[in-house]
């Protein structure tokens, strides 16, 4: 492999945009993360300038700003500079946050600018998915160690009550007691089992992700009886994924049954929840890369999660309801992060937005 191929294999791998700029700041070369970021390709965007894309933003002037004017200066005056988390607009009108780096170039005669745009967004995002996996799985291990030690002394306490029974035959005022003890012993080793999940190992076979919706789509509107409106907006071109069928099911069913119970408890008016499928690029989850996901949007109308439960409503025992085990969502965290995928949750405009990415280049 000759060097130039070297090169431009790593310049489209980085995670970091480059782009090199000739003297009067026109687009000599893009990598791959800068056409990701400016949504367009590599063809469309060289001999253009650089102030096609990179545009000051207005909406928060008391956000940093990148110095333009030192861009300019910056190719007379040989200085190179680098500004920490400063704001500009990108041609869709979204604006992000970037470390921005310009050195200055001379090749023979020619006076060339070498930019690196890193999304400062992404390093914090990054941070925080990796924190909460930490937390979270932390916190599944804590929760299974005492499961494990409450199990054990419930079965002989259970095997104390029956017999216990058997000797009060003919004491059927004092059997009603025992009966109470095995009952309620029954109780938590159904909660002990559920907070020790499932102990079979996955099995992955390639799954289409809209039938697995479409059934659990089914089984709400049969367990609602039709009363919450379910809409649902697929793409088409998302090819099948490598999955287990049985947990990714789990998995999108207790999200769905968290927003049944949400829309139930203020009852909205016109209670809706809203699936989208969606092919999402260029995503970084659980630390590793990823070309392309599938990326699957729940939505509710209902009166939103408190800024409290937001960080916190994944771990186990952790609930939002009166009487709720809190294992609903931890068990569908549990489910994805079999498959090397993430949820997300967020407060939009009133409404609750859950994300489910899954990877689709392993």
């Amino acid at each position: 492999m000759k060097m130039e191929e070297i090169k431009n294999i790593v310049l489209d791998n980085l995670n970091v945009s480059v782009i090199l700029l000739d003297e009067k700041l026109k687009i000599l070369y893009a990598n791959s993360a800068t056409e990701s970021l400016f949504d367009t390709s590599s063809f469309r965007v060289v001999g253009k300038s650089i102030f096609n894309f990179l545009k000051e933003y207005d909406e928060d002037p008391q956000s940093s700003q990148i110095d333009f004017s030192a861009i300019d200066k910056a190719v007379d005056d040989y200085r190179p500079f680098t500004q920490r988390e400063v704001c500009f607009q990108l041609p869709d009108k979204a604006h992000i946050t970037v470390d921005f780096t310009v050195s200055p170039i001379i090749h023979g005669s020619k006076k060339m600018l070498l930019l690196e745009i890193q999304q400062v967004e992404r390093l914090i995002q990054l941070n925080k998915e990796q924190g909460f996996l930490d937390t979270h799985k932390s916190a599944r291990n804590l929760i299974r160690d005492l499961a494990h030690e409450i199990k054990n002394p419930l079965g002989g306490i259970k095997g104390a009550a029956q017999l216990l029974s058997d000797d009060l035959e003919n004491r059927p005022e004092l059997r009603e007691f025992t009966s109470i003890i095995t009952k309620e012993t029954n109780r938590l080793s159904k909660l002990v089992n559920q907070m020790l999940g499932s102990n079979t190992l996955p099995k992955f076979t390639s799954i289409n992700i809209h039938e697995i919706i479409e059934h659990v789509a089914s089984l709400i509107e049969k367990d609602t009886m039709g009363k919450i409106n379910i809409n649902k907006i697929y793409d088409p071109s998302i090819p099948e994924i490598s999955g287990d069928r049985g947990k990714l099911t789990q998995a999108f069913l207790n999200i769905m049954l968290n927003s049944v119970q949400a829309l139930s408890d203020c009852k909205t008016a016109n209670p809706m929840i809203e699936v989208t499928t969606s092919i999402e690029r260029n995503q970084t989850i659980r630390g590793v890369h990823h070309r392309m996901n599938c990326c699957i949007q729940i939505v509710d109308n209902g009166p939103g999660v408190s800024e409290e439960m937001l960080d916190c409503m994944f771990f186990p025992s952790i609930s939002g309801k009166v009487g709720g085990t809190g294992l609903g969502l931890s068990i569908s965290q549990s489910a994805i992060d079999i498959h090397q995928g993430l949820i997300k949750c967020e407060n939009k405009s009133g409404k609750t937005f859950f994300y489910i990415y899954l990877p689709l280049d392993k």
